[in-house]
């Protein structure tokens, strides 16, 4: 049975904000090798947008190779967008799901293949509070942004977790990897 995992950078203070964190080439990386050693990513209409940027490096790359890399690894790997608003993906490797997320996550779960990467805030909200993630990986980057969209912020119920390993980065960001208890 393939595992879920649930991968997301934020800042000291909680916040999943892009903008306020910069991956460095250690970080573009790491999520290289998540990408490369899972069979399909799940992502909400907001995330997968923000996520449409690599698409530009495809056809048009930094010369930095660490994203240039990440950039092809994001573009291979099957994605399935959850969304009420778009029409098409506008990526060849992507999919709108026809299900619910819960219908999805269950059928994919069950086939054989590598894990489930889950990259969107709100697609890993809903997960924890259907009892889907078997780990979750929070990347917390040395920095204070004040304000921001909160990771935890639509959890209303106590959720024990396992600490299980940590990943330390050069740069100063560090993954902390849990279970649920």
């Amino acid at each position: 049975m393939r595992k879920v995992i649930a991968a997301i950078n934020m800042t000291i203070d909680g916040f999943c904000d892009h903008t306020a964190i910069t991956p460095d080439k250690e970080i573009h990386q790491h999520y290289e090798n998540l990408l490369l050693n899972a069979g399909v990513i799940l992502y909400g209409r907001i995330t997968y947008q923000l996520m449409q940027y690599w698409q530009e490096l495809l056809e048009h790359p930094s010369g930095e190779k660490s994203m240039d890399d990440f950039a092809v690894a994001i573009d291979k790997i099957p994605k399935f967008v959850f969304s009420h608003s778009l029409e098409t993906t506008g990526w060849d490797s992507a999919t709108l799901s026809q299900t619910s997320l819960q219908e999805t996550v269950v059928a994919i779960k069950n086939q054989p293949g590598k894990d489930i990467l889950v990259g969107s805030r709100s697609i890993i909200i809903q997960l924890l509070q259907l009892g889907l993630i078997d780990e979750l990986q929070l990347c917390i980057h040395p920095v204070i942004a004040g304000n921001g969209l909160p990771l935890f912020k639509d959890i209303n119920q106590r959720m024990l977790l396992k600490h299980t390993k940590t990943k330390n980065f050069e740069g100063g960001a560090t993954i902390l990897y849990f279970e649920p208890k």
